[in-house]
C-alpha cells in the first residue's frame, strides 16, 4: 500500500470568533441569522457544527412573539436529527424565551407514521405553537391537507439539499413550491451542505429568488475555533481488498469515524457484516459487549489497552443499535472515554453529533459531494484537546489485469477533484476587483487583476455571493472536467469552453456578458486558492504554474493560461506508483473528449501561435501532448473546412439553371 497523501493541509489563527457568544448567547453565525430574521424566506447555508439548529430556534421564537405567526413545524430528514431540536433552556444566556418542545409534539420517536400524521394534524389545528417531525411525516401530512392550511405558520425545513428543483421526482421540493404559492407561511431552510450530489438544483432560480440567503463558511467557522486549528484531507491508495490493508492507515490512538462501502460498490466483499469482523480484528480480541449500549470492548494487538468500538452497520438487532444510537447521542456525545471509533454504513453522517471525533476514515469513492461534505463535518467540532482533524478516503488503485480500470481511474479523479472543491470551501475568501492605473493599494482580503470584469448585474453578484462554491461542485462534477482536471485538456480550452458551457447550462438566464463574469469570477477564486500566498515586504506573491507572481502584477490572461486544478494530477502522481500512474495516464488517453467545434475554434489562436513561435505546424506524431493535441485540432478544422466547400458546390450546383 502506498502513503496517504493530503492534498488539502489548512492552518486557522484560533480567533475564537465563531464560537464567542454575545450577550443574547448566539454566535456569529447566529447573529448573521437573527439580523436578517424578518424575512419571509430565508435560507441558511452553514457549515455543521456552526449551531444552525439554534440559529432557527432565536428566528423560530422572534417570529412567535413579535411577527405575529402562531406555530413553528420544524422538519428534518430522519428521527435521530430531531434531538437537536429538543427543549433548550435560551433565556440563562440572555434570550427572551426558551426553545419548548411538549413530548406528544415531538414526532421524531417510533411509531407508526399513520399515527403521527395524525398528530400533525392535531397540531395545526390546537393551541400548541411549536412540533418537531420528519420530513416523511410533513409530506404524508401534506397530502391530506390544503396549503392554506400552513398559514400562520413557519415551516423550517433541516438538512435543506434533501430538496430538489425536479418535481417529478421530489416530492418535498413540490410541497414547498404548493405552500409557497397556496399561503402566506414563513419559511427557514438550513444547510451544511447545498450540494445534492446530483445535477439537479435544489431550487430553481426564479424560487431560490424569493429567498434571502445567510451564508457562513467553512473558512469564518474554522478560523474562529478555540481548540481546532489545523484540517487535512487526503488520500490512501490500497491493492487487493480494503479489509487486508485497512489496518496500516487506522490510527487506534485518535477518535474516528470509518464508513465503509455501500454493498454495491466495487470497493464492498458484498458481506458487511464480515467486514466489521475484519476491522474488529485487525484492532484486536474481542472482550465483550455491553449489553445495555451495544458497546463492543476491544483489546488492541499492539498496547493491550481496551478501546471501546460502536457498530452501527449490523442491523439484524434493531434493539440492540438503538442502545448504541441512544448512549452515542447522550453520553458519547459528552464523555471523552464512552467510545473510541464508530463503524458506520449509511448512518453517523448528518446531524451525527460526536465533537471528540477527529479522524474520519471513508471506504470507497462518494459520489455525492454531500456525503463526503456532511462526513467531513463530523470531525470538524471544535473540542479541547483536539488540535487537528483528519478526513482519510481509502480508495483502489487501479490494476490493469482487472476490467473495471476506466471506473477506478474515474473513481480517483473524481475522489481527487472533489478534495480539490473542499479545498476551496476551505479557504479564506477574497473580494476580486478591476485593477486600473493609478490604484491605490488594495484594502485587505481585496486582489485587483488586470482585466477582470466585475459583477454588473445583481444577479451575477447574488451568483458569486452565495452560490459560488455550488457551482465549483457542478463543475468538478462533469465527467469532461474531471479529465481536464488531470491535465489531459489544455487550461486555456478548460477555462475558456468548458467552464462556460457548464455556467450556460446552469443559469440558462444569463447573457453572453454575464456568462463571462462569472467564468472569471470561477477561474480567478479557483486559481487564488489553489495558489500559494506569500507576504515579502511590502508586497504580495502567489504561486502560479510553478513560480511566484507580484500580486500586483496578474491580469486575466495569466490567470487563463492555468489549469486550477492541474495540482489534482501532481498530487496523484506523488501518491501511486510509476506503474500505476501509467494505467491512469493511458486510461485517461483512451477516454480523451472527442473534439467540438466549440473547443477547436478557441485552441485556434493557441496554434497559430505555436506555429509562429515553433517555425512549423504541429505533428500528429508529436510525443508532447499539447503538440499532439492542436495537430489533432487542426486536422479537425481541415476536415471541417472541406465539408463546408463541398456544401457550398453542392449547392451552387443546385441553385445553377
Amino acid at each position: 500500500m502506498t502513503k496517504t497523501m493530503n492534498i488539502v493541509d489548512v492552518t486557522y489563527a484560533q480567533t475564537g470568533a465563531s464560537v464567542h457568544i454575545d450577550a443574547m448567547g448566539m454566535r456569529e453565525m447566529q447573529q448573521r441569522v437573527f439580523a436578517k430574521r424578518d424575512a419571509q424566506h430565508l435560507l441558511i447555508k452553514a457549515p455543521p457544527a456552526s449551531g444552525k439548529s439554534r440559529a432557527l430556534m432565536f428566528v423560530a421564537l422572534d417570529k412567535l412573539y413579535n411577527q405575529g405567526r402562531t406555530k413553528v413545524i420544524v422538519a428534518v430528514p430522519e428521527r435521530s436529527i430531531g434531538a437537536s431540536f429538543s427543549s433548550t433552556d435560551l433565556t440563562a444566556r440572555g434570550f427572551f424565551a426558551d426553545w419548548e418542545i411538549v413530548p406528544e409534539h415531538n414526532l421524531c420517536t417510533p411509531g407508526s407514521s399513520a399515527g403521527k400524521v395524525d398528530a400533525f394534524i392535531n397540531f395545526l389545528n390546537g393551541p400548541a405553537a411549536t412540533l418537531v417531525c420528519t420530513h416523511a411525516t410533513l409530506r404524508f401530512a401534506f397530502e391530506r391537507l390544503a396549503p392554506e392550511a400552513f398559514n400562520g405558520t413557519v415551516l423550517a425545513i433541516d438538512e435543506f439539499h434533501h430538496v430538489s428543483a425536479d418535481v417529478e421526482a421530489n416530492r418535498l421540493g413540490a410541497l414547498l413550491r404548493d405552500v409557497m404559492a397556496g399561503s402566506d407561511v414563513h419559511i427557514v431552510a438550513m444547510t451544511g451542505s447545498y450540494f445534492r450530489g446530483d445535477s439537479v438544483p435544489v431550487l430553481s432560480a426564479d424560487d431560490e429568488a424569493q429567498f434571502t440567503p445567510v451564508t457562513f463558511n467553512y473558512y469564518d467557522q474554522l478560523n474562529g475555533y478555540e481548540h481546532l486549528k489545523s484540517l487535512g484531507i487526503g488520500h490512501h491508495f490500497y491493492q487487493g481488498r480494503y479489509t487486508d490493508g485497512i489496518g496500516e492507515v487506522l490510527d487506534l490512538d485518535k477518535k474516528t469515524i470509518v464508513h465503509i462501502p455501500n454493498v454495491n460498490s466495487g470497493e464492498s466483499t458484498k458481506d458487511k457484516i464480515e467486514e466489521v469482523g475484519f476491522i474488529i480484528d485487525s484492532i484486536g480480541d474481542v472482550v465483550d459487549t455491553e449489553p445495555d449500549t451495544g458497546i463492543i470492548r476491544i483489546r488492541r494487538l499492539d498496547t493491550g489497552a481496551i478501546l471501546r468500538v460502536a457498530d452501527l452497520v449490523d442491523d439484524t438487532d434493531q434493539k440492540k443499535r438503538a442502545d448504541t444510537l441512544h448512549y452515542l447521542s447522550t453520553i458519547a456525545s459528552k464523555d471523552l472515554d464512552a467510545v473510541d471509533i464508530v463503524l458506520a454504513l449509511g448512518m453517523a453522517k448528518e446531524g451525527f453529533d460526536w465533537p471528540f471525533a477527529e479522524h474520519a476514515l471513508t471506504v470507497g469513492y462518494r459520489a455525492s459531494l454531500t456525503e463526503v461534505v456532511q462526513i467531513i463535518g463530523r470531525v470538524t467540532r471544535d473540542s479541547p484537546g483536539k488540535p487537528h482533524a483528519q478526513f482519510t478516503n481509502l480508495i483502489a488503485e487501479p490494476d490493469a489485469s482487472q476490467g473495471e480500470v476506466k471506473v477506478s481511474v474515474n473513481n480517483m479523479l473524481k475522489a481527487i477533484t472533489a478534495s480539490l472543491l473542499m479545498e476551496q470551501v476551505l479557504a479564506q475568501n477574497f473580494t476580486f476587483l478591476t485593477r486600473r492605473a493609478g490604484d491605490d493599494a488594495p484594502e485587505p482580503g481585496t486582489i485587483k487583476i488586470k482585466g477582470f470584469k466585475e459583477p454588473s448585474t445583481a444577479r451575477v453578484k447574488q451568483i458569486v455571493e452565495t452560490d459560488l462554491n455550488d457551482l465549483k461542485a457542478t463543475i468538478l462534477q462533469d465527467d469532461t472536467f474531471a479529465r481536464a482536471a488531470a491535465g489531459n485538456i489544455d487550461p486555456e480550452m478548460t477555462n475558456r469552453v468548458l467552464i462556460p458551457k457548464i455556467i450556460r447550462e446552469r443559469y440558462p438566464d444569463l447573457d453572453e456578458a454575464q456568462v463571462e463574469e462569472v467564468r472569471q469570477q470561477v477561474v480567478v477564486d479557483s486559481v487564488i486558492k489553489n495558489g500559494e500566498v506569500r507576504q515579502v515586504g511590502d508586497k504580495r506573491f502567489i504561486r502560479m504554474a510553478e513560480k511566484f507572481v507580484n500580486i500586483d502584477d496578474i491580469d486575466i490572461n495569466l490567470i487563463d493560461s492555468i489549469n486550477p486544478f492541474q495540482r489534482a494530477f501532481e498530487v496523484m502522481s506523488r501518491s501511486v506508483t510509476p506503474s500505476v500512474l501509467r494505467i491512469i495516464s493511458d486510461a485517461i488517453t483512451a477516454t480523451r473528449v472527442e473534439i467540438s467545434e466549440d473547443e477547436a475554434f478557441a485552441l485556434f489562436p493557441m496554434i497559430q501561435n505555436w506555429a509562429k513561435v515553433n517555425g512549423r505546424k504541429p505533428d500528429v506524431r508529436s510525443d508532447d501532448a499539447k503538440e499532439k493535441r492542436y495537430a489533432e485540432v487542426l486536422l479537425f478544422l481541415q476536415r471541417k473546412k472541406q465539408q463546408h466547400q463541398a456544401e457550398q458546390r453542392a449547392t451552387q450546383m443546385v441553385e445553377e439553371p
